[in-house]
Parts: C-alpha cells; sequence; structure tokens
C-alpha cells in the first residue's frame, strides 16, 4: 500500500468532514482538497510527493470527472430560443477568447492558444449548486446558466482535443480521426438500443443492476475507459473520449433520475466518493507555487487570468439580457467564470506537451482558485431566492 495514497484518501475524507462540522465554511469541498495537497505537498511543507499509484488513481479521476461534465449535459437544453440565445454567448465567449490569445501571444506569453482554449469551460459541478441553494435551479435564470455553462465545456474540451493536444496528424486528418470516433460513439448507441430491445439481455441488466454486480456502473467505467483509449489511441487527448461517454450516456438516458434513480447517486459515488477527490488533492500535490513565488511576471499573470475569465466567460451573459433581469445576467456571468477542473486538466496536458511553463500553468490555476473562492458567493447574493408556495 502507498503512504502517499494513504494520506491522499485521509484529505478527501477528512475535507467533507470538516465541511459537515463547520457548516458556516462555505467553501467547495474541491477547493479545499486542492489547498490541502498544496500545503502537504512540495510546495510548502513537502511531507507528500504523488507516486505512481497515486497518479494512476488521479488519471482516472481526471477521466472520470470529464466523464460526470459530460453526463450533466442535457442536450434538450439546448432546444428553441433559450438555445439560441445560448448559442449567441458561446460565439461572444469564443471571439472574447480569441481576443485573449492573441493579447497572450503578444505579451510574450507562452501557450497563449492552450490558455485561450483553457478560459472556454465553466465548472458546471461548482455552478449548479448555488443555483440550488438559492432556488433557482428550475428557473429561467437557472436553465440559462447551466446551459451557457455546458456549451462552454463542450466546446472547450472539443477545441483543446481537435485542435491542440495529441498527435502532429494536420487539421484535416484529426477531423477525419474525429468523425471515426464518432461513428464508433454511434455504434456503441445503436448497440445500446439494441439491448433496451432485446427482452432478455434488458432484464438481465435491469436484475443485476442493484446487486453485488452492479452492472451498470461495471459497463459505465467500461464505456469511460474504451473510450478514452479509443480516443488516445486515435491521437485526441484521453478527455475527449471520456467526456463523449458522458454525453452519450446522457443522450440516451436524458432522466436518469425519474427511469434509474440510484444510477446517479452510484455515479456519485464512484466519482466524488473516490476517484474525483483524489485528482483534486494530486492536483494540489503537483502544483508548482514555488516557481511562481519566484517569477514575479508569472505572479502578475493571476489577476490577468482571473480577468481573462470573466472576459472569456462572463461578458457572453450579456446575450441573456433580453431573458434576465440585469441582477440576473450579472450573477449568470460570475457563474460562468467560475472555472477550475478544465484549468487543472488543460495546466496538466500544457505541461506535458511542453506548452505552458509550470509558473504560468500554477499562475492559470491560482487564477482559478480565487474564482470558485470569490465568484460563486458574489453570484449567490445576486440571485434571488425562491418565494414558497403556501400549501
Amino acid at each position: 500500500m502507498s503512504a502517499g495514497l494513504v494520506v491522499v484518501l485521509a484529505v478527501a475524507a477528512g475535507v467533507p468532514l470538516l465541511l459537515g462540522l463547520l457548516p458556516w465554511l462555505r467553501l467547495p469541498g474541491a477547493l479545499l482538497e486542492i489547498l490541502a495537497g498544496i500545503a502537504l505537498g512540495p510546495s510548502l511543507l513537502g511531507w507528500v510527493t504523488p507516486d505512481a499509484t497515486v497518479r494512476a488513481l488521479a488519471l482516472l479521476g481526471l477521466s472520470f470527472l470529464l466523464f460526470l461534465a459530460g453526463y450533466e449535459v442535457d442536450l434538450r437544453r439546448f432546444r428553441g430560443r433559450p438555445g439560441r440565445r445560448v448559442g449567441l454567448s458561446l460565439l461572444i465567449s469564443l471571439a472574447a477568447a480569441a481576443a485573449v490569445t492573441a493579447a497572450l501571444a503578444a505579451l510574450g506569453v507562452g501557450g497563449a492558444v492552450l490558455l485561450g482554449v483553457a478560459l472556454l469551460a465553466t465548472s458546471l459541478g461548482l455552478v449548479v449548486p448555488v443555483l440550488a441553494d438559492a432556488g433557482a435551479l428550475e428557473r429561467p435564470v437557472g436553465r440559462l446558466a447551466v446551459a451557457g455553462a455546458s456549451a462552454g465545456e463542450v466546446a472547450a474540451v472539443l477545441i483543446l482535443s481537435v485542435g491542440l493536444a495529441g498527435s502532429d496528424t494536420p487539421l484535416a486528418g484529426r477531423l477525419l480521426l474525429l468523425a471515426l470516433l464518432l461513428a464508433a460513439l454511434g455504434a456503441i448507441a445503436l448497440t445500446v438500443v439494441g439491448v433496451r430491445h432485446s427482452m432478455r439481455l434488458s432484464a438481465v441488466i435491469t436484475r443485476l443492476a442493484d446487486t453485488s454486480a452492479q452492472i451498470r456502473v461495471r459497463l459505465t467505467v467500461l464505456l469511460v475507459a474504451g473510450l478514452a483509449l479509443a480516443a488516445q489511441q486515435l491521437g485526441f487527448e484521453a478527455i475527449l473520449g471520456a467526456f463523449l461517454a458522458g454525453l452519450l450516456v446522457r443522450a440516451l438516458d436524458p432522466d436518469p433520475g425519474r427511469t434509474h434513480p440510484l444510477y446517479p447517486v452510484k455515479l456519485d459515488a464512484v466519482g466524488f466518493g473516490l476517484l474525483v477527490p483524489v485528482f483534486f488533492v494530486t492536483s494540489g500535490l503537483t502544483l508548482d507555487l514555488r516557481g511562481l513565488a519566484a517569477q514575479p511576471s508569472a505572479l502578475l499573470l493571476v489577476p490577468v487570468f482571473l480577468a481573462a475569465l470573466l472576459l472569456v466567460r462572463g461578458l457572453p451573459a450579456l446575450a441573456f439580457a433580453g431573458e434576465l433581469s440585469r441582477r440576473e445576467v450579472v450573477a449568470v456571468a460570475l457563474l460562468q467564470a467560475t472555472s477550475l477542473p478544465f484549468l487543472l486538466a488543460a495546466t496538466e496536458i500544457g505541461e506535458e506537451m511542453r506548452l505552458l511553463d509550470p509558473a504560468v500553468g500554477a499562475g492559470l490555476v491560482a487564477a482559478g482558485l480565487v474564482s470558485v473562492l470569490v465568484l460563486p458567493a458574489a453570484a449567490l447574493a445576486l440571485l434571488p431566492r425562491a418565494v414558497p408556495v403556501p400549501a
């Protein structure tokens, strides 16, 4: 057993207990897990260095985090007039990301294109609880905020995987490979539909779903790993396969809370109960804060990246001005500018590809930490509470 893994698991178990004991400490668990990793890792105390076991579990955690991000994307949100508003907001976001990329390149920041793409994503998993706390999840402000965040996440994963990361295959070839990956996804979808129409197989899966076999969960893990491997073999980042697996599962079962109420709970147990916290803690352990502090120019990038997040993800909320009040538009802007998990993933990919200086990557993650710490609380203060309907 790895001593480092035991410490990481202790942090993963201790953070929710701490938040449960101190309900006034309204901070996301992911934020505290990363901060604990920073404190225990080489940047500060130096008590834990992630070994091969910890890194392998963290990689699985990243894959499952991207799967859960894809699973949260309900494609039905993009229909009709709201869908057109979300499309307009995404176009604004892409234009703003291009402007930020050009500005960073002019400043001589390495990996400017990667940084611009990283800024497109919103942490949907952090936005949804804030909207739920305000009782706004099912109101127009909540639906538009979630749809806008989903669109940004989809765009960021696709652009990073197809346009930047992976092999040296030309863009046309990569688009062809993407078509092959999507064709494989379609084949899997048809297979699942065929299984549903097979009375015998469907009955077996239903019978084994809530036994010790946990067949739905096992098939899901196989799908995540298989599509991640397929994406990697085709020259993309594994995160694309994991994200597409989440999209596929949700598209095939758009109302899991009604059709299979225990299934989402089990996914959360596997992901947020084990794998995802290991990824967050390990991200803190590997964050190069010393390099950031040693380079004042990189340290100055923290407020620059935070401002860029507000520009790239906050400004597009203006597309919802015709649907929401002014306070709600500002709240959506703040929520859409809340980003951390994808920044961690993009930083890790950028450093592996030698596109990103570790200190610059640490500055990007630090800006994400500030966004998670400040922006959701500010948005919550702006959102009006739902008035309970008398019985």
